[in-house]
C-alpha cells in the first residue's frame, strides 16, 4: 500500500476493509465454494455503493475517484480484496465501465455496472471480427473470462483488417456459449467463452473499427495493476499469519519466531513482501500518469509480484507445520489468489519478455 494516503483515501480503504470482514469472511468463502456464481448479488450492489465501480469511470458519466487519482483508489480496494481473498467481478468490471467510459460509449450499460445492477467481463484476444454490412461477426473463444456466467454484457477484443477493435456484446446474443471452468482460487469463477459467428449491429462498436490498440494497451495495463496491488493484498494477510502463528506457537518452551533458521525465513518473506508493495505502487503510480515508463514498470512489477508472491505464500504454509497444509486452515486461500492472479493477463516470464523487449528498443533508438 501506498506510505502516504491522504484522510479520505484511508477511510475509503477501511470501510472497504470493515465491508469485506462483515460480508465476505472466510467463513462465507467457504460456505460459497461450490455455489456456481461464487457471491451474492445484493453484496456486489453494496459494494458498488461504496465506490468500487466508478473509480475509472468520468465524472461526467456517473463515475469518479476520491483524491483525483482513480487508478490509485481502485488498487486500494485491490488490495483489500486480496487480503480477504474476496469474491466478485472486481477487475472485469472495472474494465469494462472504464473502456465504456473512455469511449463515450453505451452509457445506459456504464450506468448499470457504476450501480451494481449489472455485470460486464472482458474478452480478450477473441479470434476475429469483421463487418458484414450493417453487422459486427465475432468468431473465436476466450478463456478464462471472469465472472462470464453471470454477465450481462461482454466487451469482445479482436484483430479486424485494420487493426484491433472492441465490440460489446449481450449475453443472450445468438452463438454466443459460456462453458464453466474449474480453477484453483476457490473464491473466483472463470469461464470459456465461445463465440460461433455472433453478429451484433454496427452500434455496438466499442470507439472505432480498427483503432482500439491504444484503448486495448491501457485496459491491460489497468488489469495487472489491479492484479498486482490484489496480489500483493494476499501476500500481506498470509504473512501476518504467520508471523502471529510463530510468536504463538510454542516448542521446547520457546516461540517458534525465537529460531535463527526460521528468522531468516522470515526475514527473505519480509524483503519479498516490501519489494512488491513498493513496485506495485511504482506501477500504479505510472498507470496512473500515463507515464512513458509506465509499460515497462507494470510488466516488471507482474513479473516480480508473479514469482514472488507465491513463493512468500507458499513460504507461509510451510511454515505453518501440517495445519497449514490442511482443507481447514484458511492460509490456502490467499495462496491460490496469488497462484492464479500470477497467470492471468501474462506470466512472470512473458512479461519478463516484454521488459527485455522495451529495453532493447530503446537500444535500439
Amino acid at each position: 500500500m501506498l506510505l502516504d494516503l491522504s484522510p479520505d483515501q484511508e477511510f475509503f480503504r477501511e470501510t472497504t476493509a470493515r465491508f469485506l470482514a462483515a460480508h465476505a469472511p472466510v467463513d462465507e468463502l467457504r460456505r460459497m465454494r461450490h455455489d456456481a456464481v461464487g457471491f451474492d448479488r445484493d453484496y456486489w450492489k453494496r459494494g458498488a455503493e461504496l465506490g468500487w465501480t466508478s473509480l475509472l469511470v468520468a465524472e461526467a458519466h456517473g463515475g469518479g475517484s476520491i483524491s483525483g487519482e482513480g487508478v490509485v483508489d481502485l488498487t486500494l480496494i485491490a488490495h483489500e480484496f486480496g487480503n480477504a481473498a474476496a469474491p466478485g467481478p472486481f477487475v472485469p468490471t472495472n474494465l469494462v465501465a472504464s473502456a465504456l467510459s473512455a469511449t463515450n460509449t453505451r452509457l445506459d450499460v456504464v450506468e448499470g455496472l457504476i450501480a451494481g445492477t449489472s455485470i460486464a467481463s472482458w474478452c480478450d484476444e477473441v479470434g476475429s471480427i469483421s463487418v458484414d454490412g450493417s453487422d459486427i461477426v465475432i468468431h473465436g473463444t476466450h478463456r478464462p473470462a471472469e465472472s462470464a456466467t453471470e454477465a450481462e454484457h461482454f466487451l469482445v477484443t479482436g484483430g479486424t483488417d485494420d487493426g484491433l477493435s472492441q465490440v460489446l456484446v449481450p449475453r443472450d446474443a445468438d452463438g454466443l456459449t459460456i462453458e464453466p471452468l474449474h480453477t484453483v482460487d476457490l473464491t473466483r469463477r472463470f469461464s470459456s467463452v465461445r463465440f460461433d459467428e455472433v453478429r451484433v449491429p454496427a452500434d455496438a462498436v466499442v470507439g472505432e473499427i480498427g483503432a482500439a490498440a491504444e484503448q486495448v494497451e491501457r485496459q491491460r495495463h489497468l488489469a495487472v495493476a489491479m492484479l498486482n496491488a490484489e496480489s500483493v493484498g494476499a501476500m500481506q494477510r498470509s504473512f501476518d499469519m504467520t508471523v502471529e502463528w510463530a510468536f504463538d506457537r510454542y516448542t521446547f518452551g520457546r516461540p517458534l519466531a525465537s529460531y535463527q533458521a526460521l528468522k531468516h525465513r522470515f526475514a527473505d518473506m519480509k524483503s519479498w513482501l516490501e519489494a512488491a508493495h513498493a513496485i506495485s505502487d511504482a506501477a500504479t503510480a505510472a498507470v496512473h500518469a500515463r507515464d512513458a515508463g509506465g509499460p515497462e514498470l507494470v510488466s516488471a512489477a507482474k513479473a516480480y509480484i508473479g514469482q514472488f508472491g507465491p513463493e512468500l505464500t507458499h513460504e507461509c504454509i510451510q511454515l505453518h507445520g501440517g495445519i497449514g497444509l490442511t482443507f481447514e486452515h484458511d492460509v490456502h486461500l490467499f495462496h491460490r489468489r496469488v497462484i492464479l492472479n500470477s497467470a492471468l493477463f501474462g506470466t512472470p516470464a512473458e512479461h519478463r519478455q516484454r521488459v527485455a523487449s522495451i529495453f532493447e528498443e530503446s537500444v535500439l533508438e
